[in-house]
């Protein structure tokens, strides 16, 4: 029996879900490429459509109401946010939508694809973590500080929580 204020979730991976591969603006992601090369994937399958949350959001709103979970974790692919892999063109309309904030996202989520380009060799991240203490100790990186100013900034001149 789980407590009553037992917090339930689930997270996303973008590009098992996202699809929407050439919509608003969005630039082809390394899967994208990779998936589309003859011969790579079994059956030729890729990620063009996934499960569609790029148009079926609303639904997955639903899911997640009825699910009863109370968190809920957004995976949206860095080729959305930055098309041509650089900050020199940022797809204003992948933040923006429908008013929602997910600059939070976008920070965890873009030391997370430095890690993959260096198959997870070299950690970035926001906290350094000790995989051979039992306990997984935690220890913030200077980056983690540093995020932690931004955030505190944000909140102070928008008011936010």
């Amino acid at each position: 029996m789980f407590p009553l204020d037992f917090a339930w979730g689930a997270g996303t991976a973008a590009y098992q879900i996202e699809g929407g591969w050439q919509a608003d603006g969005k630039g082809p992601s390394i899967w994208d490429t990779f998936c589309h090369e003859k011969g790579r994937v079994f059956k030729e399958q890729n990620g063009d459509v996934a499960c569609n949350s790029f148009e079926l959001w609303e639904k997955d709103l639903e899911c997640i109401q009825l699910l009863g979970l109370t968190h809920y974790r957004l995976s949206l692919s860095w080729a959305r946010l930055l098309p041509d892999g650089t900050a020199r063109h940022v797809n204003q309309k992948a933040i923006e939508e429908d008013g929602v904030n997910v600059r939070g996202y976008f920070a965890w989520s873009l030391l997370d694809n430095f890690e993959w380009a260096d198959g997870f060799s070299v950690r970035f991240g926001l906290f350094h973590v000790d995989f051979c203490d039992g306990k997984l100790s935690r220890t913030i990186y200077r980056s983690g500080r540093e995020y932690a100013k931004i955030i505190m900034k944000y909140k102070r001149e928008t008011g936010a929580q």
